[in-house]
């Protein structure tokens, strides 16, 4: 697919990872639709004007069906159409197995794997009518090998997987192409407030000794999107931690 002018919507991308991504598409000459629970700022869109495409800020919940849908339609309106999909947005609320509550476990797949899917439903509809789309989920290298103390996070994260997989089926023949990409750890505002033993503890567990970054989880991302024989896929980008 070739991405100058296509219009994406990434969830959860006012900063981090999700603005890595954005800022990526932009500088291919893709639109892109800005969005987080929060209103998202002028000053915000501002950044992506500049790299010369149209940006539109949309706000809401995304474990909510309704809200998803609504939010779909809002960047129809506006740009025309959603060609591409980045679910990016998720949460942690980690926790021993043994301690976490009913409540943490749910909350955190309502927003990654429950959130997911009602965004990728409300975009499946123009796009298997116009018979052309991209499909990318942000999964984790700990939906494939697990982490302790995370396993709402990594159960969300396999769960995103099996969704990929899934919906890639069932939609492969209206030309609709379903991915995800799967990062190990990446250099973020959480990871540089943590003590340097911590931080090496962490990289002695990746075979490269580095953490990722950003941009690097957005090349991938775009490079999705961009291929158009590719589908039900699953990109790792963790420096050989899942190998």
């Amino acid at each position: 697919m070739e991405i100058k002018n296509k219009n994406v919507f990434i969830t959860g991308s006012t900063r981090g990872i999700g603005k890595a991504i954005a800022t990526q598409f932009a500088q291919k000459g893709a639109n892109v639709v800005i969005n987080g629970r929060s209103a998202i700022s002028d000053e915000l869109l501002a950044e992506f004007t500049a790299l010369g495409v149209k940006a539109v800020g949309i706000s809401g919940d995304i474990s909510n069906g309704a809200d998803a849908k609504r939010m779909v339609e809002e960047a129809v309106a506006t740009l025309g159409s959603v060609d591409i999909l980045v679910n990016n947005a998720g949460i942690t609320r980690d926790g021993l197995s043994l301690k976490m509550t009913e409540d943490d476990f749910e909350a955190v797949l309502k927003i990654n794997l429950t959130g997911a899917f009602n965004m990728t439903q409300a975009v499946l509809k123009p796009m298997t009518r116009a018979r052309e789309g991209a499909i990318i989920n942000i999964s984790s290298v700990v939906g494939l090998i697990g982490n302790a103390g995370q396993a709402n996070y990594a159960a969300s994260k396999a769960g995103l997987i099996g969704l990929t997989k899934s919906i890639a089926r069932e939609v492969a023949g209206r030309n609709v192409r379903v991915n995800a990409v799967a990062p190990g750890f990446i250099e973020s505002d959480m990871t540089a407030g943590l003590a340097d033993k911590i931080k090496d503890a962490m990289k002695a567990q990746i075979p490269m000794k580095r953490f990722g970054t950003a941009e690097e989880v957005a090349t991938v991302t775009t490079y999705l999107a961009e291929q158009e024989y590719m589908t039900g896929q699953v990109l790792t980008i963790d420096g050989g931690m899942a190998m």
